[in-house]
Formats: C-alpha cells, sequence, structure tokens
C-alpha cells in the first residue's frame, strides 16, 4: 500500500511526526514478519529489534527530554508502535514499560525514581512490567484484593504486599513490574488503590508462566506476592492520588492498544491487497471483483477511521485533558480492535487457503488479533463506560 494511502494527512500530522513515521516504517521493513516468527518459533526475544529502537531514540519519544527521553507524548509514541506493527514486528512491552509505566512516573514519581528509571526505560536498558487484572477482579478494579500495609510506623517504614496477579507480560525480562495494590485510608478505613514498584528478584515476588494459545515473543504470567517487603519509596507519588496516577497509565495504555490494532490490521490488510492485486483464477485478478476488493476498502476505511480516534485521544492526552482522553481512548481501543479483527479475518479469507499457511504468516494473527479486542479491556466494558459516562444511561452493577 503506498504511503500516501496509509499514512495520516498533513492536516492531521506535523511535518516531524509524518518524518518519525517513515523512518520507523524503514526500520520495521528491515525486520519484518519473518524476524518475528522466527523469535517466536525459537522461544527467545525481540532483543535486537528493541535496542535498535531503543538507539534510535523511538522508544523513549514519549518520555521527558531531562532523563534522555525525546519530550513527546502519546502522538508520538503511538506512531512508532503502529508502524512496526504494520511492517509486521510490534513490540508489545512498547504499551507496558515506556507507556504505562514510563507515563506514570514521569507524571508522578519522586526525584528519585525518576532519575532511577526514566533513563533506562527511555534507552531501553530497563524494562518494567505492569501488573493490575487478578483472577476474581477481571475488569473491575474496585474488587483488585492485592493489598499493602506499613510495617511500623512513619514515612520511613516500610511496605508488605500480598496478593495475586494474572495476564502480566513480559515479567521474565522485566527489571521490575509496577503493581496496582491498595492500602487503606486512616481517615475512612476504605481501601484505596495506590502504584508499587516490585523489582523481578524481591523476595516472596513469584511468578509461573501461562500456557497460551497466543504465540507472542512476549510471556504472560501469574504473580504470587507473599508479603514482598518493599522500601517506602516504592510507593510511586502520593499515597492519596492513586487513582489519578492508576487512569494516567490506563489512558496511555489503551491509547497504544489501539496502536497495536491498527498496525496488526494495517499488516494483514496490506498482504491481502498484495495478493489480490497479483492472484488470476480466471481472466483477472481476483482484486478486480467486488466481492474481494468491497470488503477489503471495507477493512481500510475501518482502519483509517480507527487511526482518527487514536490521534484524537492521543492529543487530548497530551495537552493534559485527562477526562476527554479516557473518552477518546477507550473509543479508539474499541474502534481499533474492532477492525483488526475484521482486517485479519478478511485477508485470511481473501487468501483463501493459502491464508491458513505459513508461508503467507496470516493465520497466527487470527488469535493474536483479538488481544485488541480482549485487553487491557473488553469491548463490552468500554460500551458499559461510554453508556454510562457520556450517554448518561444508569448501571446495572
Amino acid at each position: 500500500m503506498s504511503t500516501a494511502r496509509t499514512a495520516a494527512g498533513t492536516a492531521l500530522e506535523t511535518e516531524e511526526h509524518q518524518a518519525l513515521r517513515a523512518a520507523v516504517a524503514a526500520l520495521g521493513k528491515r525486520y519484518g514478519r519473518d524476524y518475528m516468527t522466527t523469535v517466536i518459533r525459537e522461544g527467545s526475544h525481540t532483543d535486537e529489534l528493541w535496542a535498535e529502537a531503543a538507539k534510535l531514540g523511538y522508544l523513549g519519544v514519549n518520555l521527558p527530554e531531562e532523563y534522555g527521553g525525546g519530550g513527546g507524548g502519546m502522538a508520538e509514541l503511538s506512531i512508532v508502535l503502529e508502524e512496526l506493527g504494520a511492517a509486521g514486528s510490534p513490540l508489545l512491552m512498547m504499551i507496558v514499560s515506556p507507556a504505562i509505566c514510563g507515563t506514570v512516573i514521569a507524571r508522578f514519581g519522586t526525584g528519585e525514581q525518576k532519575r532511577k528509571w526514566l533513563p533506562g526505560l527511555a534507552d531501553g536498558s530497563l524494562t518494567m512490567a505492569f501488573g493490575i487484572t487478578e483472577p476474581d477482579a477481571g475488569s473491575n478494579s474496585h474488587r483488585i484484593t492485592t493489598t499493602a500495609r506499613r510495617d511500623g510506623t512513619g514515612p520511613d517504614a516500610d511496605w508488605l504486599l500480598t496478593g495475586r496477579k494474572v495476564f502480566v507480560s513480559g515479567v521474565d525480562i522485566a527489571d521490575a513490574t509496577l503493581i496496582v495494590g491498595r492500602t487503606e485510608d486512616a481517615r475512612s478505613g476504605n481501601l484505596k488503590p495506590c502504584l508499587f514498584i516490585v523489582p523481578r528478584e524481591a523476595p516472596g515476588f513469584g511468578r509461573n508462566q501461562i500456557d497460551m494459545e497466543l504465540h507472542a515473543p512476549e510471556k504472560q504470567f501469574e504473580l504470587v506476592l507473599d508479603d514482598v517487603r518493599l522500601p517506602a519509596d516504592a510507593l510511586v507519588g502520593d499515597e492519596d492520588a492513586g487513582l489519578l496516577q492508576l487512569f494516567a497509565g490506563l489512558n496511555p495504555e489503551r491509547i497504544m492498544t489501539a496502536a497495536f490494532g491498527i498496525g496488526m490490521g494495517r499488516y494483514a490488510l496490506s498482504k491481502a491487497v498484495e495478493y489480490a492485486r497479483t492472484r488470476q483464477v480466471w481472466k483477472a485478478p481476483i482484486g478486480s471483483h467486488q466481492a474481494i476488493a468491497h470488503p477489503l476498502a471495507t477493512a481500510h476505511i475501518d482502519l483509517e477511521l480507527s487511526r482518527l480516534m487514536m490521534q484524537k485521544a492521543a492529543r487530548l492526552y497530551d495537552e493534559g485533558d485527562d477526562v476527554g482522553a479516557g473518552e477518546a481512548a477507550n473509543m479508539a481501543k474499541y474502534a481499533a480492535g474492532e477492525a483488526c479483527v475484521k482486517a485479519v479475518d478478511q485477508a485470511v479469507h481473501t487468501l483463501g487457503g493459502n491464508g491458513l499457511t505459513r508461508e503467507y504468516g496470516l493465520a497466527s494473527l487470527i488469535t493474536a488479533s483479538r488481544v485488541a479486542r480482549i485487553a487491557p479491556v473488553s469491548r463490552e466494558m468500554i460500551l458499559n463506560y461510554v453508556s454510562h459516562q457520556t450517554l448518561g444511561l444508569p448501571k446495572s452493577y
């Protein structure tokens, strides 16, 4: 597909954004889907691509310049992930490490936390995972049971963290995990969310890999925290601002998941279009038949519309409008998830039997594309959010 048809228009992206998009696309093309499938087959990690993207400044493009980042925001970071995905080599940990964890620490971390973590997150030498989902809580963050309590009195007392997390990506390669727990409010006695940085080798911090049908370089883990002792400064930011800090990370997560889905959808669509242009069964290429062409055109339209909402969400977030960004980020994630699944399905269908072969590399995306629908929040929960928060309809729960 031509650059004109896949890149956003000049009215929506600056020349710097377009240059970034082109440069990342070139990097992704050097690696491509073959690199990713080789990594998955060997059970290894995307170390080479991660290191090169970091060296070029792409991983930390959203982080503050004073800590080695690019000084940009979600607008720039989403471009990086989308273009790598469109080349067939998406880096899932970009959603977690620089987008969620890097953003939360940059906005709310102490000076020491910023100095300790942000330079490494920006240059790729440090990686951080993110743990929020629990076996019995699902998408309901109010039911999180991972709790932290002070072991002693005073602001310098250690924390003891106990609980379980599931579907945490990349814990095996992360230097630490940003864990969402809850502490007791001394005034009300109610539990309130707080975020803690837990080093990978902390005593009592156990992990078990989840056996997934999804084939990806990033493995999924269940975490067990058994009275994990953490120093007082493991708490990120202000203990009383936990909810604000949490959503400061969740909005970038949704924006980046949209970028992940759009990139994957674009990759699948490009393969289908290439095939439809050249595959000839009767007297003309199959792409000349409307039964083939129209569904591909619809998939392209849906992906483009999804990108527009993602760009809106990124701009609102980067301008500091957390409320507006929350609505737009959820909508972008929903739209991109749907567009991704439909694009992959139509691409496989366009290739027929070839769409299920390893040679063409599309069949594995059937499972992978559903990630954008399911994680980090299901489309049904997004519909709940929009119906309640945007439309003002009553809740059933």
